[in-house]
This record gives structure tokens, sequence and C-alpha cells, in this order.
């Protein structure tokens, strides 16, 4: 079956999109991956599966995990017709976290079966490429035992957050994906509880940095990490 295996990813740049248009993007790609993958399986056809990355930025947006609390949102829908922002309930994995301009958004939409089935290592190795990333950014970055996602400070007592991550997985097949705050306006996640966790802060790479960087700098740089991470060859 070796055959099948593909380890080319078309990366698709969405720009500023509404969160919805970009959700809907998501489960068509991922809806036709997988139909690939049962059609091969029922009709014994070889055909290979396709695998994406899309990356955007959002408007004003907050979006609560399947396995999400709606306590965490600290605002009433009134503040949010007000202030136009706008909230989903989605079906990834996780809390709640908030997604606007400065921030890349990274939605990989992959079929584990051409690289490895392990979501666990799936997870670490989304990590590992932000964490190479802001290191060639001089911000010494990386994980907190039993929290998903990237940190600074994370061996203090008080680690910020700078990358959220949330993912859902079908047949082996991810959507779903990872923020990483830029230039975000930061006043944005004092309407929630980032992620559900309480007394953790969130931080951004200018603030770490102390200056601004262009956020199509910070994606290359991401992609290219992805791109060695997980052994991938970008089309």
């Amino acid at each position: 079956m070796n055959n099948l295996i593909n380890k080319e990813v078309k990366i698709l740049k969405l720009g500023h999109i509404d969160y919805k248009k970009a959700w809907d993007k998501q489960e068509k790609i991922f809806k036709k991956i997988i139909d690939t993958k049962i059609d091969n399986r029922k009709n014994k056809k070889f055909e290979q599966t396709e695998n994406y990355i899309l990356t955007c930025s959002h408007p004003h947006v907050y979006t609560l995990g399947r396995s999400g609390d709606e306590d965490n949102l600290l605002i009433d829908k009134n503040f949010i017709k007000k202030e136009n922002l706008s909230f989903y309930k989605i079906n990834r994995g996780g809390d709640i976290t908030y997604h606007g301009p400065g921030q890349i958004v990274i939605y990989p939409i992959l079929d584990l079966e051409n690289f490895f089935t392990d979501i666990h290592k799936y997870l670490r190795l989304l990590e590992e490429s932000v964490i190479l990333t802001l290191k060639e950014l001089k911000i010494k970055a990386g994980r907190v035992d039993g929290l998903t996602g990237v940190w600074v400070n994370q061996r203090s007592g008080s680690p910020k957050k700078i990358c959220a991550m949330g993912v859902k997985t079908s047949r082996w097949v991810t959507m779903h994906g990872l923020a990483l705050n830029v230039n975000t306006d930061l006043k944005y996640f004092k309407n929630i509880i980032p992620c559900g966790i309480q007394g953790k802060d969130v931080t951004s790479i200018d603030k770490e940095i102390n200056y601004k960087i262009s956020s199509d700098d910070v994606e290359k740089i991401l992609i290219k990490n992805l791109s060695d991470t997980f052994k991938f060859k970008i089309l």
C-alpha cells in the first residue's frame, strides 16, 4: 500500500477571512479527503489522498470547542453584537479561544496515514514547529505539562500562552489547528478565560520582542518549520 503514501502538501492562503467561511472551506476539503479514503477501501482503489494547509487570519471572533464550557465566555450576546464580534460553537477539541487581526491561524487538513497514525505525536509536532519558529525570533518557548499549546516563561510560575491549539480528527484526517499571536490586540482575551484555564495569561510575538513584525514573515518561517518537522513537500 506504500504507493498510496502522499507527503506533498498544498498551501492555500485564505487571507483575512470570515471565520465561518474558513470553517466551511475546511469542512469541504476534510470531507473530500475522507470520501476518497472510504471509496478506496470500499472499491479497492488506490487513489492517493491530498494534504492541505490553510493559512489565514480572522475578524474578531470567539470559538468554543465541543468540550468547552460556555461560562468561560465572560461577555453576553448584547456585548458581542455591540462590539461587532462573533461567537461560534465548533467541532474541535479544547475550550474557548479568540481569533483576530494580527494572529496567524493555520489549519492543517492532513491525512495522517500519509505520515504516522498518532494524534499525540501530531499535536507535539505542531507545537514543535511553533517552538522552532519562535526560537528563530529569539523567543524562548516550550510546553507546560498537561496543557496543549506553546508558552513563554513556561518554567516559571506564570507561563503565558502565545499559541493556542485545537483539532478534530476522523479516519486519521485532521482539521482546525493552531493560532499564533503575532501582533494581536491582547485586550480581546480579557473577554474569555482562554482555553478554560484559570490564572494563565497570554502574550504575543511583538510583546516578547518589543517591536512589530510582519505576520507574513512569521508565517513563512512557520510553514518552513512545519515542512521540516513533518517531513512534507510543499506544493
